[in-house]
């Protein structure tokens, strides 16, 4: 038998001893990627139906969409039975104020959104003394500084204050007509229209997606189409393109796509409908002819597109009843007209004209009854928001156009309205139609604070969520693939969005983990802030915004650029 010393036997326990704590000290292997969510069904973003695979998340991009079952990282998500794409892209969002208020957009994350486009017709710069102080006195609930002159420098303010989704903006027409004209019914001369054009090259530069515009608006409504031509053949020279809120959605809407069409051809630039519709119940039927029309434009080599929002009532202000001439000189001219008994007369006159020259939504809502009133400025008149038209005019004992002129010239504002305008029959026509994305032409928002103080459009909750649950769900009009693509692809395509949109490699890690068999929107016209479900995880550039359901207070959002912007 062999005997081993004492000090042998120490010494080897020693060793043994030290071998375990330098591995317990030595560093672990870093993880692979920094997230993966495994065992989802995966929707690129091409329309394909989705595939089971894992999404492995490096820094702010995607690593790879395949097999990652054996991989480490720091987060990892089981998304088994549960839907993965790319986040989805609101093509009309007017977070503009809200996002000052409250970076988190809450009401918009919450249903996969990951991206806010702005700028339709009115965008928060170029901003010169005479636009600040239109933006300060329009300012209603939510207050703020104006600490930007371009709107460069805007986009860059939101990200630096810290904001949980990406943004990006197209130029105002509107905005560069008041930088430049004011508020005036008047062509501009030589000299101002040269002014306008160096004002949209340098927007461009800087990145704006191109030129917005919303036509049934004063002082909008006062521009010509060779305004807008030059104004999109400086935008076009940096690959930007062309929105338009029409110059008419009712009597005059094929009229209105002809202008856009030649805007298009003339300036070279891709042109978008802002909220396609055909408004007013007589023209429901010229949808037809309308979806048909661009088909035969896109068939002719015009990239014409177009975005809806899913729901039959639009909103806008209380000011659209009124015919344009009105506002001739601004929000201060059209409240000293309402002030005037003889001037009331002729407005009172107008607008129970149906009339081709402007766009009339008292008489396109079809009854007072259909016209909602949703956002005052005044706290004495805030108690009668949620009310009809009908019901506020019974109130005071005087007909529903006296009415109107009396609470714009009391709240001095152009109080916000839901106008139930639209056919669901239509509604459907235009999401079964390939090249239409969407956009909730409203602020993401949450229920709390300074936003309970007026009542939203339940867009503004639900209106990508109401897409993958009532529209692919419920109706199947189309199938959750090709939903997916129209949330998300083909906006950032459209946009020429860098490396956003699909769910591959080395796209940018802006991804939403949903239940398709759940999600839904909850927000109607009699309670509107209430939030969608169903959607589980957000991540915008990599970070985790939204995590089981409950927003994470992370704000990784950036300010995104257009093609054209000079590096």
């Amino acid at each position: 038998m062999k005997v081993f010393s004492s000090s042998f036997c120490y010494a080897t326990i020693i060793s043994f001893t030290l071998l375990r704590v330098l591995a317990a000290q030595s560093p672990s292997p870093p993880p692979d990627f920094d997230v993966v969510i495994k065992n989802g069904t995966v929707y690129d973003g091409t329309g394909d139906e989705g595939r089971v695979a894992d999404v492995a998340i490096r820094a702010d991009r995607i690593a790879g969409v395949g097999n990652y079952q054996q991989a480490s990282a720091r987060n990892v998500i089981d998304a088994h039975g549960l839907a993965v794409a790319a986040g989805f892209i609101n093509m009309l969002s007017w977070s503009t104020e809200s996002l000052i208020a409250d970076g988190r957009s809450q009401s918009e994350i919450r249903e996969g959104v990951t991206t806010e486009i702005m700028g339709e017709g009115e965008s928060m710069g170029p901003v010169n003394d005479r636009v600040r102080e239109h933006m300060l006195r329009e300012q209603a609930d939510i207050k703020y500084e104006i600490k930007w002159e371009t709107l460069s420098e805007y986009l860059r303010y939101l990200e630096a204050r810290g904001i949980s989704c990406n943004v990006a903006s197209f130029i105002g027409a509107t905005t560069i007509r008041e930088n430049v004209i004011g508020f005036e019914d008047k062509a501009p001369t030589p000299d101002q229209l040269e002014q306008m054009r160096s004002l949209v090259r340098q927007e461009m530069e800087a990145g704006a997606l191109g030129i917005g515009s919303s036509l049934i608006y004063p002082p909008a409504f006062y521009a010509k189409t060779d305004e807008l031509i030059e104004l999109c053949k400086v935008a076009a020279k940096y690959q930007g393109k062309y929105i338009s809120h029409m110059r008419s959605e009712g009597n005059q809407l094929l009229e209105a796509f002809d202008e856009l069409l030649r805007i298009s051809r003339e300036a070279h630039i891709p042109a978008e409908v802002y909220h396609i519709k055909a408004l007013g119940q007589k023209n429901w039927g010229k949808m037809d002819s309308l979806l048909t029309r661009i088909e035969a434009a896109r068939k002719e080599g015009l990239p014409i597109r177009a975005n809806m929002y899913t729901y039959i009532a639009g909103g806008t202000g209380l000011d659209a009843c009124l015919p344009p001439w009105t506002q001739d000189g601004g929000y201060p001219a059209l409240f000293k007209r309402l002030r005037d008994p003889e001037t009331r007369k002729k407005i009172h006159a107008e607008v129970q004209v149906d009339s081709d020259k402007w766009e009339n939504l008292y008489l396109g809502a079809g009854s007072p009854e259909r016209i909602v009133l949703a956002d005052f400025k005044s706290e004495k008149l805030k108690p009668l928001a949620g009310k009809s038209l009908t019901e506020i005019a019974r109130m005071r004992g005087k007909d529903p156009i006296e009415t109107i002129m009396d609470l714009i010239s009391e709240d001095e504002s152009r109080i916000g309205a839901t106008y139930f305008l639209m056919s669901e029959e239509n509604v459907r026509k235009e999401i079964a139609t390939p090249w239409i994305s969407f956009g909730s032409d409203e602020a993401s928002q949450a229920p709390e604070g300074v936003f309970l103080k007026s009542k939203p459009h339940p867009r503004a909750y639900g209106t990508f969520a109401r897409v993958l649950g009532k529209y692919v769900r419920e109706e199947k009009i189309v199938s959750l693939g090709e939903a997916v693509r129209r949330l998300s692809a083909l906006p950032a395509t459209n946009l020429g969005l860098d490396h956003r949109g699909f769910l591959q490699e080395g796209m940018f890690a802006d991804v939403v983990v949903f239940d398709p068999a759940t999600v839904a929107d909850h927000a109607t016209f009699e309670q509107p802030d209430q939030y969608a479900t169903g959607v589980k995880d957000v991540f915008v550039n990599g970070v985790e915004v939204l995590k089981n359901g409950e927003h994470t207070g992370a704000k990784p959002g950036r300010a995104l650029w257009g093609p054209g912007k000079v590096r």
